[in-house]
């Protein structure tokens, strides 16, 4: 099986030595926290990992686990787990706590669908989770892109499970309807941090329109699992947090993930505080007590981390909880 994971954590493009985020350069000057010792990990040694990074390469793919430099790669590719980012490795936004690079994206690959199947298959796969970049400059925000993937895997590993880690599509009318068509069998669409923080955090995006979505997916396919993950240290109130995952529940998500921020450079939003694990165990204590029906939160939890276990469970806790 395979999982994702997310958060952004890497301050320069390797490829060519530039920074990433060019027009971040505006923002003050703000000093990398020294991480405490529950949130730092090891730098991934092992052969299995320097074989899933061979295969990925060989196969001409993205993924959110470099291009974000999660702290969780040592562990996901020394297990074969990866993910895969479709539409490219340029955003069209640029939000203050991300490391993607920003700018005006190339043209769609239309092959990439193919060779994101193939990859699934050739490493034999459980579950697997496809991301992507905002692209504002499509139609659809690459709905069709995602189906498509969606379709590619089914096509050559229709064991697989597949879930989908998705964009807003904000302002396109029917986007969302061409992914939830396509039947993954996880739509997660991520709110990031709590409404207050949107401005600084996440400009480009609308707190209220991304509930709407998550709420929508369930309308059209109340058989979909849904689920969502915040951020936190970015300067949240704990009430706020509670406040989300009413929000949340209210438009029936199934599955909350909450992790610690890391600020990948100093010309990224500050960490305003290291969540202790305890108070994590707490958030985590609180949402199982609201009703969703599986939640992940410690420092080092990331929206698809341990993504095919999670859904193994996820169906376990349906079942659970539906008497069969």
């Amino acid at each position: 099986m395979v999982t994702i994971v997310d958060t952004l954590t890497r301050g320069t493009d390797a490829r060519n030595e530039r920074p990433r985020h060019p027009e971040k350069a505006h923002r003050p000057d703000n000093p990398v926290q020294r991480k405490p010792q529950w949130i730092r990990v090891k730098a991934p040694t092992s052969p299995v990992y320097r074989e899933t990074h061979d295969i990925v390469k060989k196969n001409g793919l993205v993924t959110v686990c470099e291009e974000a430099g999660c702290p969780n790669i040592g562990e996901c590719w020394s297990k074969k787990h990866a993910s895969f980012m479709i539409l490219g490795d340029t955003c069209t936004r640029a939000c203050a706590f991300c490391n993607v690079r920003t700018g005006m994206p190339g043209a769609v690959d239309q092959s990439e669908p193919a060779s994101i199947g193939e990859a699934v298959a050739r490493m034999g796969l459980d579950h697997v989770v496809i991301t992507s970049v905002d692209r504002d400059d499509l139609d659809d925000g690459g709905a069709t892109h995602f189906a498509n993937v969606i379709k590619a895997i089914r096509e050559q590993s229709p064991s697989t499970t597949v879930e989908v880690l998705t964009p807003d599509f904000l302002r396109k009318d029917g986007a969302l309807e061409i992914v939830v068509a396509a039947r993954p069998d996880v739509f997660n669409h991520n709110l990031e941090t709590v409404p207050s923080k949107y401005l600084k955090v996440r400009p480009g995006a609308r707190y209220f329109h991304s509930i709407r979505l998550l709420q929508k997916v369930k309308e059209l396919d109340p058989s979909m699992f849904t689920k969502s993950g915040i951020m936190v240290g970015l300067g949240e109130e704990r009430n706020e947090v509670l406040q989300l995952m009413d929000d949340l529940r209210v438009a029936d998500v199934d599955f909350l993930t909450v992790g610690q921020y890391l600020q990948p450079s100093k010309k990224h939003h500050p960490v305003l505080s290291f969540v202790t694990p305890e108070e994590f165990k707490a958030y985590e204590k609180i949402a199982y007590a609201k009703g969703f029906l599986k939640v992940s939160a410690s420092p080092l939890t990331r929206s698809s981390h341990h993504a095919g276990e999670d859904f193994a469970e996820l169906k376990a806790a349906r079942q659970a909880r539906q008497g069969f």
